[in-house]
């Protein structure tokens, strides 16, 4: 299983970029696909979340401005991240995640790296 992640770049405050998430070696329908940030000197933090039933969640920093999809038939996963701040800047992971049962199965890919600044 390889996840990887690509999109990621330096953007000036108030612009946009949209991460992608190829995924390989899975069937993606049953997982959840979700993105996590890890800012400088700071624990790693879940950033937006789609289910199986592309219900979506994100975190209250980024709400209204990031929207995760997702393609099952393409295996991949998105973020699109508009109206970013210096306070977005961080290296963003992508990750599958399927918990049945009695069972769990997680994949993490690459991190790719956002910066915001002017």
């Amino acid at each position: 299983v390889q996840l990887q992640a690509s999109g990621g770049g330096s953007v000036q405050p108030g612009g946009s970029l949209r991460l992608s998430c190829e995924i390989s070696g899975l069937s993606l329908r049953h997982y959840v696909i979700a993105w996590y940030r890890q800012q400088p000197g700071k624990e790693r933090e879940g950033v937006s979340c789609i289910d199986a039933s592309s219900r979506t969640e994100h975190v209250d920093s980024v709400k209204g401005r990031f929207a995760i999809s997702r393609d099952n038939s393409k295996n991949m996963g998105y973020l699109q991240m508009n109206s970013l701040k210096p306070e977005d800047t961080a290296v963003y992971y992508c990750n599958a995640d399927w918990s049945y049962g009695l069972g769990s199965r997680e994949y993490w890919g690459k991190g790719t790296q956002v910066t915001v600044s002017s």
